[in-house]
């Protein structure tokens, strides 16, 4: 879904094909959100045998950090509350990495610019001649 981002010692790419990335990473984030959240709800509603509107209270609870609303009876809950869990944080850190990506990108790339904008180039070392005075 990203395009491949400029290299060090590319130029800045323009404002749009920035703005392109952070919307590309929103949409990402987005899609990602809508799985896990209806992965939640069918799970704690087949497993954990709570109602739909219960289980995508838990979900959404359990996907933003906040943490259960609803004890689970079952093993099976249970089992699947445990696995939930620690995909829902393993998916909002790679949510926010998704999200800052770019930002992160062009800070870094626009620090390393020159005055005039242009990618800095290190100077070529040229090697010493070589003598033939032995």
């Amino acid at each position: 879904m990203f395009r491949i981002l400029e290299g060090k010692y590319q130029p800045l790419a323009p404002l749009r094909v920035f703005y392109s990335r952070v919307v590309q990473g929103f949409l990402l984030t987005l899609i990602v959100i809508a799985f896990s959240l209806s992965l939640g709800t069918v799970g704690y509603h087949y497993f954990g045998d709570l109602p739909w509107l219960d289980a995508l209270l838990n979900a959404s609870m359990i996907l933003t950090g906040m943490g259960p609303t609803d004890a689970m009876k079952t093993n099976e809950g249970k089992l699947f509350a445990v696995f939930y869990c620690l995909y829902s944080g393993i998916a909002f850190l790679s949510l926010i990495a998704i999200l800052m990506t770019p930002i992160y990108h062009r800070f870094l790339h626009r620090f390393n610019l020159d005055e005039e904008g242009k990618p800095y180039l290190p100077p070529r070392i040229e090697p010493p001649p070589m003598t033939t005075d032995m």
